[in-house]
């Protein structure tokens, strides 16, 4: 049995590199950035070069990132505090968003009050532009909460275009950019995004840290009080290794960037080449089989298979060494279907078993040839 990992999209293997940085220290930089003395300071100087780091990278000023435990957290830290402190009372979002979004502003409604508008998804996920352009010609305070990527059907976000409406309509522009961090460049000087949020772990860094850009002069307040770290924006002793991870993590992303990027997407195109070849009835969700319109890591297909036979799929890619979701990796302890699915397919197609494959630069043609006749057997 081969062991394939085909899940890269829920969480990435670290580079060595990566874990060289990390180890290296945890075992010399142990100090408490906030303390004054020298091994304090070594740490916190560690701190801000990542900062300068991946902020020259983005094309913004160190002060404008913020360092989080991950995505999640920066969503929240953002959303939160655009409601309660910046006095948004109109959310704009659509209802395929990650649960990191979406619940979050589920509770802003509740204890706010806000007006929460779901701009219309087309059949193949993508964004109503138009419908987006009616939406926020509102006199209430309005933020934009759009991913660039979606992490189960692969969709790209005309993302210039909506921080451009946003800015016209004077409204904030929060983005949730933790499936393209890392593998797509992006200048912050050049897209008016108010907010972004990113996770290491995405992009073959360690879990339990990201970052949030927050533009200058934002006014946003603290999610997480307590001591002065982050510029008093994100109490809590700084996890020096794992921002460094994050850092080397980048780096390594951007100098490899266009080399690697060829590689996944050549892997992509052979994997729709092949299912299509030997399961000729298999369909593409979302734009996910559209190597313009998705991201090039991950593909997202709907299988011929019967409702009773579905159910074992991902019992039996597991017993066959293969790594992949049902859906996100976020979803994957719950029965329902995904809401990602729920949104843009049809109630037979829901019926049929989706699952997401997801690439890197780790995997293999000879992984994509065994995940596929191991679908064609189940099938067959």
């Amino acid at each position: 049995m081969k062991n394939v990992y085909f899940d890269n999209a829920a969480t990435t293997q670290m580079r060595d590199e990566v874990i060289t940085s990390i180890t290296e220290v945890m075992r010399k930089n142990y100090g408490n950035a906030s303390s004054s003395h020298s091994f304090g300071r070594s740490s916190k100087s560690l701190i801000e070069q990542s900062r300068k780091t991946i902020a020259q990278y983005l094309n913004v000023s160190a002060g404008e990132i913020v360092f989080t435990a991950g995505g999640t957290e920066a969503d929240n830290l953002v959303l939160r505090s655009a409601v309660r402190d910046l006095g948004v009372n109109h959310v704009i979002t659509s209802k395929i968003e990650h649960h990191a979004v979406l619940h979050t502003i589920e509770q802003l409604e509740k204890e706010y009050g806000i007006l929460v508008s779901y701009v219309n998804i087309t059949a193949h996920g993508d964004v109503d532009y138009k419908h987006l352009e009616t939406l926020i010609q509102t006199e209430n305070k309005t933020l934009v909460s759009l991913m660039h990527i979606n992490n189960e059907i692969g969709n790209i976000l005309d993302i210039k275009r909506v921080a451009n409406l946003c800015k016209a309509n004077d409204a904030l522009f929060h983005t949730d950019a933790v499936q393209s961090i890392g593998h797509y460049k992006m200048d912050l000087q050049e897209l008016q995004i108010d907010f972004l949020a990113a996770s290491a772990h995405k992009f073959h860094g360690p879990k339990g840290v990201g970052f949030t850009f927050i533009r200058k002069n934002s006014g946003l307040k603290p999610l997480i009080f307590g001591g002065e770290q982050e510029r008093g924006l994100r109490a809590g002793t700084e996890s020096v290794h794992n921002i460094i991870g994050m850092e080397v993590a980048l780096k390594s992303a951007y100098a490899n960037m266009n080399s690697e990027a060829d590689s996944i997407k050549a892997l992509k195109h052979y994997f729709i080449y092949k299912v299509v070849k030997d399961i000729p009835k298999v369909t593409f969700n979302g734009q996910s089989g559209d190597l313009e319109k998705s991201t090039y890591t991950l593909v997202n297909i709907c299988l011929p298979v019967p409702p009773k036979k579905a159910a074992m799929l991902l019992f039996q890619l597991d017993l066959k060494g293969i790594a992949c979701s049902k859906g996100s990796a976020c979803q994957s302890g719950s029965s329902q279907n995904s809401h990602v699915l729920t949104e843009i397919l049809s109630d037979t197609d829901l019926q049929k078993p989706s699952i997401r494959f997801s690439f890197s630069v780790y995997n293999t043609k000879e992984e994509v040839d065994y995940v596929i006749d191991v679908l064609k057997a189940f099938i067959e």
